[in-house]
């Protein structure tokens, strides 16, 4: 069947590859070097990145079973919107949008941009005029005309875009593969850096709960083929298996990646590094591989880029097909059946971020926001089992209910600590999600306006 005109044309191999492509992506290459400075300890680093692994994938058990009830496009919108209602749906909606979706995708083409580029020089003109108006670079240049080219892909047709994306996968993990192989059978690392630590790191909970924060947004993407429930076949088997089975890939990949950066370099010369993939194959192999790093790094960006463009769409398609967005952005293109108009309203935000904004990782704004709705949406699983429970006869989360409560303490773990050293941030978090709150106001006003205009279409004249 169906998802309001979007065909069931994904399998079990193309989602698994959403899933693997949006989770490896600029995190995993730009994180561990914050994480050290958190954790001070590289086994401890270890560990942490392990149980924001276990972290993923419990919530990948859960979302498994949610998407076997609901096997519909928008993932948590779906899934909140029949659990609680319309209100916290939207709310989850707009978070995908601004920091799930569009503000990723913009730092990834920007990233992708400077990989391919080097630093930017001089703007080539400023829109407005003068130098107070938007700097138009290379940078920028590039960056807006990949999201442009990507997302002319995936609302041509789903056959091709997933097409691209899982030979962009492909290439991502065969390199990251001997990349791995390669750093621990030639490369010129230490093995002694396993057991050195940070001078004056104090290894408390607060540290451990802030790194995992930094380590959320590494994993982030878990949940990616949950977005695309209409259009996978046999969602009620294929869908769970692809969560779980890319976030497991991702896990091992994740230890094995961070193994060869604390083998490579000593926790002082991690500390703070935001090119720390590039900079552990430096010390591995020399400086000559400095670039061919970088290359790589840029297709992988290619491939977590492609991965958002075609995923988030299909939250903001379900909430206009439910009224609460624009009804443009509910359009289908008749002939490929792809949700074209709601991929040129994520390319637009996205273009204009580009644009407007440099390049700063913000993980743990991100990571923080993201963690509100995801706590929320796994706490449906138990509204959702009692009323729909004749509905989900092919999966049941393993280890109900101790995986879904693992995952909402884990997460309002990090929370509270997030909330307690960073406060600054978590108050831009709360911001967004009460902009949100204001704008789904506005629109259920403007909604309950137009229907009495239907029911009386006389009534506006007569007042």
């Amino acid at each position: 069947m169906s998802d309001h005109g979007l065909k069931r044309n994904i399998g079990l191999v193309s989602a698994t590859v959403i899933v693997v492509a949006s989770m490896i992506g600029s995190g995993i290459f730009t994180t561990s070097g914050f994480i050290i400075s958190e954790i001070g300890n590289p086994a401890v680093m270890l560990i942490c990145w392990f149980t924001g692994g276990i972290f993923a994938l419990t919530g990948a058990l859960c979302y498994g079973e949610l998407g076997a009830m609901l096997p519909r496009s928008g993932g948590e919108y779906a899934y909140l919107h029949h659990a609680f209602g319309p209100f916290p749906a939207f709310l989850s909606g707009w978070i995908s949008l601004i920091v799930g979706f569009s503000a990723p995708i913009a730092a990834a083409a920007i990233a992708f941009a400077t990989y391919i580029l080097g630093p930017s020089g001089e703007p080539w003109f400023y829109l407005g005029g003068t130098e107070s108006g938007i700097p138009v670079s290379s940078i920028t240049a590039l960056a807006c005309g990949t999201v442009i080219m990507f997302s002319l892909i995936h609302g041509h047709s789903l056959k091709l875009g997933a097409g691209i994306q899982n030979i962009l996968t492909f290439v991502k993990i065969l390199f990251i593969t001997f990349f791995i192989a390669a750093a621990f059978l030639m490369g010129k690392g230490d093995i002694a850096n396993f057991s050195i630590t940070l001078e004056g790191s104090t290894g408390s909970a607060a540290d451990f709960a802030v790194a995992l924060v930094f380590i959320s947004f590494a994993y982030s993407g878990w949940n990616a083929a949950a977005y695309l429930g209409g259009e996978i076949k046999n969602p009620g088997r294929n869908l769970p298996l692809s969560l779980i089975t890319g976030t497991v890939i991702v896990v091992i990949f994740y230890m094995l990646l961070n193994a060869v950066f604390i083998y490579a370099l000593p926790p002082d010369k991690m500390t703070g590094t935001l090119e720390i993939g590039k900079d552990a194959a430096i010390a591995l192999f020399g400086s000559s591989t400095g670039k061919v790093f970088g290359a790589a790094i840029a297709a992988g960006l290619l491939s977590v880029l492609s991965a958002m463009i075609m995923a988030g769409p299909r939250v903001y398609f379900a909430m206009a097909r439910d009224g609460l967005l624009f009804k443009g952005i509910g359009a289908v293109k008749r002939k490929r059946q792809t949700p074209a108009g709601a991929i040129a309203f994520q390319a637009l935000i996205a273009i204009l971020m580009i644009l407007v904004a440099a390049y700063d990782t913000l993980l743990v704004y991100i990571g923080f926001t993201l963690s509100l709705t995801a706590v929320l949406t796994v706490s449906a699983i138990f509204f959702l089992r009692r009323n729909l429970n004749d509905q989900n006869s092919e999966y049941r989360t393993t280890g109900y209910p101790l995986t879904p409560l693992l995952f909402i303490c884990g997460n309002l773990w990090i929370v509270f600590y997030t909330v307690y050293s960073r406060p600054a941030v978590c108050v831009f978090g709360l911001l967004t999600i009460a902009v949100g709150g204001a704008l789904y106001l506005f629109i259920n006003k403007e909604n309950k306006h137009e229907s009495q205009l239907i029911e009386n279409p006389m009534s506006e004249a007569v007042d």
